[in-house]
C-alpha cells in the first residue's frame, strides 16, 4: 500500500459516511471497525445539546475531550475533527474569549461539520481543510491538541507528531485517543485496507507511540490503555475483511487496546 493509496481509501470511506447521514443507518460503529470500538464514548449529558447528525458520525475511539482540563480563552486544535462532535464539546469549554480549530481533509466531513456547526451556534468554531502532516496554522498558535482515532490513519505519523508540536505553544498539551498496539500484530491485519480505513491496522504499538512522541520534542509523555479489545471484540471486523478469524484469534486477544495519549511540548 502506498501512502496515496491509504489516504484515497481514508477520504473515500470518511466522504461515503458523511453523505450516509441521515440517508442509511451505516453512520455508526459498524462503518468505523464496528463495536465496541466507537461505542458508549460519551455521556448522554455531553451529546444531548448537540445536533444529532454530530453523534451520528461519532466514529473515534475514546472521548478526548474529558482528556484534560481546557480553560476559558484558551485555542484548540482537533486532528481529523469529521462531523465536528469534538470541536463542538470543546467550544462549550473555552467559551467565547476561546477559539477551536477542527482539521480535515474530507469535502463531505467538512461540509457535515460546518452544517452542525450552524446548528449548534457555535461562533468559536472554524473548520479547516487539510491534512494532519501539514497543519495549515502558524507555529505556536495553539494551546491544545486532541484528536480521536485519526492519528493511527496516517502512514506518517512522525509527520503528524512533528506538526503538532510545531503548532503548539510552549507548554502547551496533545491530549488524543488514540487504538494502539500491544505487542505484534499478524501481517494480514496490516495488509488489510479495510482495518486500516477502519482505525486499526495503522495503530503503533504502545512503546513506539510514546517513542515517536519523545523523537518530536514532547514531554511528559503517557500512554494508557483503557479498554483492552479480544477475541470476540475483534471477529466482527476481521470477519468483515475477509480475514480467517479462528486463525487470527490466538494472536488478536488483547493485543489491540483503545489508549489515552498525553504529553506536554516543554516551555
Amino acid at each position: 500500500m502506498t501512502d496515496h493509496t491509504v489516504e484515497t481509501a481514508v477520504r473515500e470511506k470518511y466522504g461515503a459516511i458523511a453523505k450516509s447521514v441521515g440517508k442509511t443507518s451505516c453512520c455508526g460503529p459498524a462503518c468505523c471497525g464496528g463495536d465496541p470500538i466507537t461505542s458508549d464514548l460519551y455521556s448522554d449529558a455531553e451529546v444531548k445539546e448537540l445536533p444529532a447528525e454530530a453523534v451520528a458520525v461519532s466514529l473515534g475511539c475514546g472521548n478526548p475531550t474529558a482528556l484534560l482540563q481546557l480553560d476559558p480563552g484558551q485555542t484548540v486544535l482537533d486532528l481529523g475533527s469529521g462531523g465536528g462532535i469534538d470541536v463542538l464539546l470543546s467550544a462549550k469549554r473555552v467559551g467565547p474569549a476561546g477559539r477551536v480549530y477542527g482539521l480535515d481533509m474530507t469535502d463531505e466531513m467538512l461540509a457535515l461539520a460546518r452544517d452542525n456547526q450552524r446548528k449548534a451556534g457555535a461562533t468559536n468554531v472554524e473548520f479547516l481543510k487539510g491534512t494532519i502532516e501539514a497543519i495549515p496554522l502558524p507555529d505556536q498558535s495553539v494551546d491544545v491538541i486532541i484528536s480521536n482515532c485519526v492519528i493511527n490513519l496516517s502512514t506518517d505519523k512522525d509527520a503528524v507528531l512533528r506538526e503538532a508540536f510545531r503548532v503548539l505553544k510552549p507548554g502547551g498539551r496533545f491530549a488524543v485517543s488514540d487504538v494502539v498496539v500491544r505487542g505484534e500484530v499478524p501481517a494480514d491485519v496490516r495488509r488489510s485496507m479495510e482495518l486500516w480505513v477502519g482505525c486499526i491496522a495503522g495503530a503503533l504499538e504502545e512503546h513506539d507511540y510514546a517513542s515517536k512522541l519523545r523523537a518530536a520534542g514532547f514531554a511528559d509523555v503517557e500512554v494508557e490503555p483503557w479498554r483492552i479489545y479480544h477475541v470476540e471484540d475483534a471477529r466482527a471486523f476481521l470477519t468483515e475483511s475477509g480475514l480467517d478469524v479462528d486463525r487470527l484469534a490466538p494472536d488478536v486477544d488483547g493485543r489491540f487496546a483503545s489508549a489515552f495519549i498525553r504529553a506536554r511540548k516543554p516551555i
